[in-house]
């Protein structure tokens, strides 16, 4: 397609002499922005969709993929309810908890509200966003009457080491004739875990299922089965089969996606906005690729008139101005590309060097959710915003080619 007159012309056009270094300049400057468009929109987009994915993960890592809930106030046959369920095609656990909402109170007067959740030994071992992530302490010493496992972020606020006491207050208490009394009891903390969410390290506290029954006063109940399944993805069916094997027993079925649905609807709502307003760099940059090449046109018009007194056609010089527009978008989306995916696989390391250099945190997990900073490459996206940054780069070449090859040799000759 590109001959090599072409090619020699254009890489000679590229090289600017003494005089000519402006239009070089304005050809730099675009594709320094397209190669910082390009690689700002694969950092933002990465990070984004890393947020996503790692903060979906801990939430069904915590609190799993389908709720069965009573349609009263507590599952009284729970076991039977949770057999009935684990058996339902896809389902790979069914695990029968207690909430409830409990004022904490630290050694030393602290206080905050909390979760507190209800699990069977065996069933919290299980649990891998908590099990694997046991920062002091043991699950072995997680059982009997008075033991419970707190969050880091928890530990941290109230000076909880493992041993200490850590004193939960109902407010549904026992009634008597002088009013309602709430129900107060201290239990020993066995282990402090770190999911790395702020919201669930800092406000949740397991105790045993059966611990749990005594201090809110539900022998025999639970408040819900947390299902776990095989596939995420296909709960709706899942929930629709479980709905089905329950049938007779008076019990509502949520999934993950209804009871997230807003949070999660919002995140994807922001990455499409940040990735309409980031292309906008790139279209900016593009249209500096059609200023750059007006100026080389108008510069070279006397250049064109000879190439075309010599025999050059038009298609050769339209060619010639595509090929030295092309060579900075080509050029401006590789680089922007390598920077960006460096960026992206080097990202906590690069945030551990800012925060160290500044003493700020860069991503503050009170206000995040998340302990880090994520970033999950899509390399469809990231050929995506290649494809768009090259397409873009090579429209802008057109009109200012056609330009040039429109010249009249004539005119342009007549006034030299």
């Amino acid at each position: 397609m590109f001959g090599p007159f072409e090619r020699a012309v254009a890489g000679r056009y590229l090289r600017a002499r003494r005089g000519e270094r402006f239009v070089s300049v304005i050809a730099g400057f675009s594709l320094v922005g397209i190669a910082l468009g390009v690689a700002t929109l694969i950092i933002v987009m990465s990070v984004m969709g890393g947020f996503q994915v790692d903060l979906l993960n801990r939430i069904l890592g915590f609190n799993g993929h389908l709720g069965v809930y009573p349609a009263g106030s507590a599952l009284t046959d729970y076991q039977a309810v949770s057999a009935r369920v684990a058996a339902v095609p896809g389902v790979v656990s069914a695990v029968p908890v207690v909430d409830g909402q409990v004022l904490l109170t630290g050694p030393r007067g602290q206080s905050a509200g909390g979760l507190v959740r209800g699990i069977r030994p065996e069933d919290f071992r299980r649990m891998s966003a908590v099990s694997d992530n046991i920062r002091a302490g043991t699950l072995d010493d997680f059982g009997g009457e008075d033991a419970v496992a707190v969050g880091v972020g928890l530990a941290q606020k109230f000076g909880l080491p493992v041993g200490s006491e850590l004193t939960l207050v109902s407010p549904q208490g026992a009634a008597t004739a002088f009013g309602t009394i709430p129900r107060v009891r201290a239990y020993r903390v066995a282990a402090v875990f770190q999911v790395g969410m702020n919201e669930y390290d800092t406000s949740f506290v397991f105790l045993p299922l059966e611990a749990a029954q005594i201090f809110f006063q539900q022998p025999g109940s639970a408040s819900h089965i947390e299902v776990m399944v095989a596939d995420p993805q296909q709960v709706r069916e899942i929930g629709r089969a479980i709905t089905a094997a329950l049938s007779g027993t008076p019990v509502r079925v949520v999934d993950w996606q209804q009871s997230n649905n807003s949070f999660f609807a919002a995140v994807q709502v922001e990455r499409n906005v940040m990735f309409l307003i980031l292309t906008l760099i790139i279209l900016v940059a593009a249209f500096n690729v059609v200023s750059s090449l007006i100026m080389m046109v108008k510069d070279k018009t006397r250049d064109i008139a000879v190439l075309r007194t010599i025999g050059a056609g038009r298609g050769a010089v339209m060619r010639i101005f595509l090929m030295c527009g092309a060579s900075v978008g080509v050029t401006g989306t590789v680089a922007g590309v390598v920077l960006g995916v460096l960026f992206c696989l080097n990202i906590e390391t690069l945030q551990g060097w800012v925060e160290a250099a500044t003493g700020a945190s860069v991503f503050n997990p009170e206000v995040y959710y998340l302990t880090h900073l994520p970033a999950k490459l899509n390399w469809h996206e990231v050929v995506q915003v290649m494809a768009m940054a090259l397409g873009l780069s090579l429209l802008a070449t057109l009109y200012p080619s056609w330009r040039a090859a429109r010249t009249d040799p004539v005119e342009a000759l007549r006034h030299e």
